[in-house]
């Protein structure tokens, strides 16, 4: 009688092979999210860069908040970035990024780094009324609220843009990293197809764990809902001195010690909304 299939044990080249051809095939998949823009406080967006990444010529900060159609598997996807610069090159720096699913969570960090954590991502319309938020530990610690007022047009060619991730392994005895850290650049191609302006505000929460209320709204650029896919890949661009990084480790983690820092002073109007 023929021995059942251990399933976790070693695949053929031939499957490996084919579930990366299956993946390189997949369609197009489409989104639909809030993406809000503003000009925060020159100091506190220097401060949360990992050198060798470096300010930009304008401190801005970008949130995205997105309903990402897949297959029965509808995904949440959020992502809080300040503006950022390596080697003549400017992008985005995320700080946090809430996944409503462990599947997109683990392959992006372990793939490119990225600071992914689990979380409620909300994208909701009623009629011209748009609202938006990301949450964790029970906090919406960023809302994007407001009314349809217009369609812009989409760009007739996809946009290109580098957002900058750290990957690495935390050290087994918990000091430091297996190996030195990885700066990567991941480059996006996107193509939108829906583009409206949203006439808004940007609610900016305090939450210990995800302390972006400390980024506030200095001057909002503006915000869109759109309907886009993109494409990914990510290119290593440096390996970075560890003991430089260590200290902006705490952004990829929930680490409970958080908890015991203060609150910004309060400089904005009703819970930092602008």
């Amino acid at each position: 009688m023929a021995r059942a299939r251990v399933r976790y044990g070693a695949r053929t080249e031939a499957e490996i092979a084919a579930a990366r051809t299956a993946s390189s095939r997949l369609p197009a998949i489409w989104s639909t999210g809030v993406v809000a823009v503003w000009e925060s406080d020159p100091d506190a967006v220097a401060a949360v860069l990992p050198p060798p990444l470096k300010p930009t010529g304008r401190p801005l900060v970008r949130v995205t908040i997105s309903r990402v159609d897949l297959h029965r598997y509808p995904l949440g996807a959020g992502s809080f970035a300040v503006a950022a610069a390596h080697d003549g090159v400017e992008g985005w720096y995320p700080l946090v990024m809430p996944m409503t699913h462990e599947r997109a969570l683990i392959g992006g960090r372990e793939v490119f780094g990225e600071p992914k954590k689990l979380g409620e991502v909300t994208v909701e319309r009623h009629g011209t009324a748009v609202r938006a938020s990301l949450a964790r530990h029970g906090v919406a610690f960023v809302e994007v609220r407001g009314e349809v007022s217009g369609e812009e047009p989409p760009p007739p060619e996809p946009v290109r843009r580098t957002d900058f991730y750290f990957k690495f392994l935390p050290a087994v005895d918990g000091s430091g990293f297996d190996a030195d850290p990885l700066l990567v650049h991941c480059l996006r191609d996107e193509t939108v197809r829906r583009l409206e302006r949203i006439t808004g505000e940007v609610v900016l929460r305090e939450s210990p764990y995800d302390p972006v209320a400390d980024l506030p709204v200095r001057e909002l650029v503006g915000i869109t809902l759109g309907e886009k896919t993109s494409d990914q890949r990510g290119r290593v661009a440096e390996r970075v001195d560890a003991r430089t990084l260590l200290p902006y480790v705490h952004q990829r983690y929930d680490d409970p010690s958080q908890i015991v820092d203060g609150p910004p002073e309060p400089s904005t109007g009703p819970e930092g909304s602008v």
